[in-house]
């Protein structure tokens, strides 16, 4: 099981960034993925998550109506397009999954407990 994360850079206040999550070893049909974010010196915090059984979508009110996760089965990749980014945005980001988990976004520390993880790429929003 491989998450290979990437799409990161450098935008400014307002810009827009789309990340994706390449997976291999297992299908993203079939089990969850979520993004997750960590900044210097915080906890990390899953923002967004697709369910493996219905594709519905989760997000965080931290990013709420201005992050879009999606997936292309295709591909077998999860994408999340960032739009009207902040200053506060900026962090490594990153993809996980696990096959025994779901999207439980609602409960504090939920990615905590999650298995399988990519590198993480680098965001940051200037002012």
């Amino acid at each position: 099981v491989q998450l290979q994360a990437s799409g990161g850079g450098l935008t400014q206040s307002g810009g827009s960034l789309r990340l994706s999550c390449k997976a291999s070893g297992f299908s993203v049909d079939y089990y969850p993925i979520a993004w997750v974010r960590q900044a210097p010196g915080k906890e990390r915090e899953g923002i967004s998550c697709i369910s493996s059984n219905d594709g519905s979508t989760h997000y965080a009110d931290s990013v709420k109506g201005r992050f879009t996760i999606s997936r292309d089965r295709a591909r077998n990749t999860v994408y999340l397009q960032m739009n009207s980014l902040e200053p506060e945005d900026t962090a490594v980001y990153y993809c996980a999954t696990d096959f025994e988990s779901a999207c439980d976004i609602e409960t504090t520390g939920w990615i905590y407990r999650w298995d399988y993880w990519g590198q993480g790429t680098q965001v940051t929003v200037s002012s």
